[in-house]
């Protein structure tokens, strides 16, 4: 006999009414069924909360970019984030628009915090680039990794440690900044850094200068 599942949540409220990110009151109950409160943050709207629609489809892109050198360096950036008061060392990162698909939006948001142009490398297993959820205790959002090249010159001379690209929003400040693997130590050892860019680090530390995106193969 099939068991009956057991009922987690008896409803969900919206707190806030932001453009881009709300808080949001779930009815919770707990293993005993008694009622809590659980909140937590989510870019989605009321209808599409992935609690109900069950999607894995990813609301931001994190880029993994080297450049096309005898010893390729890392796009990193420096960037202040608020709930910090300070800045923190990342990799570009930012939301998938409408009708764009991870890799689009790698295009563009490359282009918008650095300058640089970003060609997107598709290769490998798949499984590397899929979606995964960023911190589900606290949100619903999923996140993918975008893996790719940059290959403009000129961009690559302007973007080393200078202010960010063109097209930053005004709340944004970035700084740019392309680091060969003894750099990248150096930050991983002494600096502050984002969970997801300190991981995409160590795939870095591990590169074949001469096949770079060897990892994503998986062997």
């Amino acid at each position: 006999m099939e068991k009956k599942s057991e009922k987690k949540i008896e409803g969900v409220q919206k707190l806030t009414d932001n453009p881009h990110l709300n808080l949001y009151h779930i009815d919770a109950l707990d293993t005993k069924g008694k009622r809590f409160d659980y909140y937590f943050a989510s870019r989605n709207g009321e209808k599409d909360l992935k609690l109900y629609t069950k999607a894995l489809e990813p609301e931001g892109i994190v880029i993994y970019a080297v450049t096309k050198e005898k010893e390729p360096r890392l796009v990193m950036i420096r960037e202040y984030r608020y709930p910090l008061d300070e800045e923190i060392y990342a990799l570009p990162a930012g939301l998938v628009d409408p009708g764009e698909t991870a890799g689009m939006a790698a295009v563009r948001e490359m282009k918008e915090e650095t300058g640089l142009d970003f060609v997107e490398y598709t290769g490998g297993d798949a499984c590397f680039r899929r979606p995964f959820f960023m911190g589900p205790g606290l949100t619903d959002e999923a996140s993918a990794a975008v893996f790719g090249t940059v290959e403009n010159v000129e961009g690559l001379k302007k973007a080393a440690d200078t202010e960010g690209g063109q097209a930053c929003e005004t709340s944004e400040r970035i700084r740019v900044l392309l680091a060969d693997k003894e750099q990248v130590r150096r930050i991983l050892r002494e600096e502050k850094v984002s969970l997801r860019g300190a991981y995409l680090c160590m795939l870095f530390l591990q590169m074949d200068a001469e096949k770079p995106f060897r990892f994503l193969e998986g062997r």
